[in-house]
């Protein structure tokens, strides 16, 4: 079978993470590395704003996030304005999808499904929202409001993917206060540890979602050290 090489960054500044990716996307366009790559890394309080940005999206003032220790990135990949931090799985897919569809629309469903698989797995019932890309919690099997979990943005050149999503498993949900998040009025954003009631061990939720997006795209997972991200840090 055909691989998924998974390498964990740890906590690595936005930019940075930035840099690594778009590494890794040239490289894998150029076959220099032969299989897809999941970069799992968790940011220090970022903003970061999507191709499809609107103004009054970002609510907070620039001195308001600087107070807040929140950098702020406009960025290449598709949605609106969202954060990432602390307490958040964000994941970078760095797919070709010529080994697998090559349609865009099919790789976001996948992704979600992939989370989907991953949260049921931990006893979080999760569903999409139709019209809206993302996942959130079942409302046919929870009576409250629906809930947002996780966002996802992605980009994508020569068929090749980059950027990808970010799962709130610990994360302190007042930073979306700043902001609407991925643009939806009164959405309301969770995570992992408020949906179970307690702090869930991180390294389960990192082998479920590992193991989900594995299977959605017929790969074997691998752990993998990427040679960029050791040069971008030696460079730092």
């Amino acid at each position: 079978m055909p691989e998924l090489w998974v390498s964990d960054l740890g906590r690595v500044p936005y930019a940075d993470a930035l840099e690594i990716q778009r590494a890794v996307a040239r490289d894998r366009i150029a076959g220099v590395i032969p299989e897809d790559v999941l970069l799992l890394v968790e940011h220090p309080p970022v903003v970061t704003l999507g191709r499809a940005s609107k103004p009054g999206h970002l609510t907070a003032s620039s001195a308001l996030l600087a107070a807040r220790g929140v950098e702020l990135f406009e960025v290449e990949r598709g949605g609106d304005v969202t954060f990432h931090g602390p307490g958040q799985l964000v994941g970078y897919p760095v797919i070709d999808l010529k080994r697998h569809r090559k349609d865009l629309h099919w790789y976001l469903r996948q992704l979600e499904a992939a989370l989907i698989d991953a949260l049921h797995e931990l006893g979080i019932p999760a569903g999409t929202t139709p019209g809206l890309t993302g996942v959130w919690t079942d409302t046919e099997c929870d009576p409250r409001a629906p809930r947002k979990i996780a966002s996802i943005g992605v980009h994508a050149r020569d068929w090749v993917t980059w950027h990808g999503f970010a799962l709130n498993v610990t994360t302190d949900l007042s930073y979306f206060d700043l902001m609407v998040p991925c643009g939806i009025t009164g959405v309301e954003m969770t995570s992992i540890a408020r949906e179970l009631g307690r702090t869930p061990d991180a390294g389960t939720v990192r082998d479920a979602v590992v193991g989900a997006l594995a299977a959605r795209f017929a790969l074997t997972p691998r752990d993998w050290r990427a040679p960029i991200a050791e040069g971008v840090r030696a460079a730092g």
